[in-house]
């Protein structure tokens, strides 16, 4: 499970070990399966869209609502075939279980964005409980939990459901790290800091995304990315089991709590982050009110203003508030 204390990146290759799931001659083609039907929720970000051509033999799957080559259901009988066409085209797998709410939440944003890439890259999804061996082999902890295969090889992924734009910095960190070349950004002062940002140079970071509020004060994407730098700033070298402890035995140390719902925000878990500091406004009063409800507004800025679950804790605030 990658660390929550840092900023993700994806330039670990070689690190899981695939030789246990190639067989020894080349697979025999599995029948492809049926569409899938009604949907229950797959998990975690990542999406995909391939080219015209055809998935290969053995990679099949069909989501309602998107073309069946741009998502595609991986098991251990396929997975050969799936490593075959990640050589051409990058894949991101999406480990989910039917039983994972979290991963639920994921699935709409991943199969939307599988559609508005069209083509440059697969998603596949890998059911934990019905393939284990796949589920150890990637060294799943914890799900939703993606990972990217580029060229036959695992790169380093992240777990747990992650604001969009998040989700759409790592893809295209993904597609560049593949060689894969994409639609030239609307602004490219926002794709240096972004950049800077998916690398871990926060002091760049912080540097672009200002240059560009200071020029652009209403820019949502700056604002959101800003608000990212801060928050990986602030938890900088804590540990997340031992904030969280912390703060479950001190429900109204106001700095305590707003520590750990930074936890939760990179952890996945942004709604349990939002209601722990609605919470704690309810409680508190003067400065630490005020404090509180700034720090929850930052978090707001780190999901962006289209994150649903923003505009709910938003009127959970103002309720708290009022």
């Amino acid at each position: 499970m990658s660390d929550p204390r840092t900023t993700p990146s994806i330039f670990t290759r070689g690190a899981v070990d695939l030789s246990a799931l190639r067989p020894s001659a080349p697979a025999k083609p599995a029948a492809p399966s049926a569409p899938a039907t009604s949907a229950p929720a797959t998990s975690n970000p990542a999406t995909g869209a391939p080219a015209a051509a055809p998935p290969p033999a053995g990679v099949p799957g069909a989501v309602p609502g998107v073309s069946p080559e741009t998502i595609i259901e991986v098991n251990e009988a396929n997975f050969q075939s799936v490593l075959e066409r990640s050589l051409t085209t990058p894949i991101l797998l999406d480990f989910w279980a039917d039983w994972c709410e979290p991963c639920k939440q994921l699935s709409p944003v991943l199969e939307r964005l599988a559609g508005e890439y069209a083509g440059a890259w697969l998603l596949g999804k890998v059911d934990v409980d019905s393939n284990p061996r796949l589920a150890q082999v990637f060294r799943v902890q914890g799900i939703p939990m993606v990972t990217a295969v580029i060229g036959g090889q695992p790169v380093e992924g992240f777990t747990g459901v992650l604001p969009e734009a998040q989700i759409r910095q790592y893809i295209d960190a993904v597609l560049k790290a593949a060689g894969v070349s994409v639609a030239a950004p609307e602004d490219p002062r926002l794709d240096a800091a972004d950049d800077a940002l998916m690398t871990g140079d926060l002091d760049a970071a912080e540097a672009a995304y200002r240059k560009i509020l200071a020029e652009s004060p209403a820019d949502a994407a700056a604002e959101a990315g800003l608000a990212q730098v801060e928050l990986y700033r602030r938890i900088s070298g804590a540990d997340p089991a031992a904030v969280l402890a912390k703060a479950e035995a001190n429900p109204d140390d106001v700095e305590s709590q707003r520590l750990a719902a930074d936890i939760e925000v990179l952890s996945g878990q942004a709604a349990d982050a939002y209601a722990r500091l609605v919470r704690l406004v309810k409680r508190t009063s003067g400065e630490d009110r005020d404090a509180v409800r700034k720090h929850l507004l930052s978090l707001f800025s780190v999901a962006g203003p289209d994150d649903p679950a923003v505009a709910g804790a938003r009127r959970a605030l103002a309720s708290a508030l009022f």
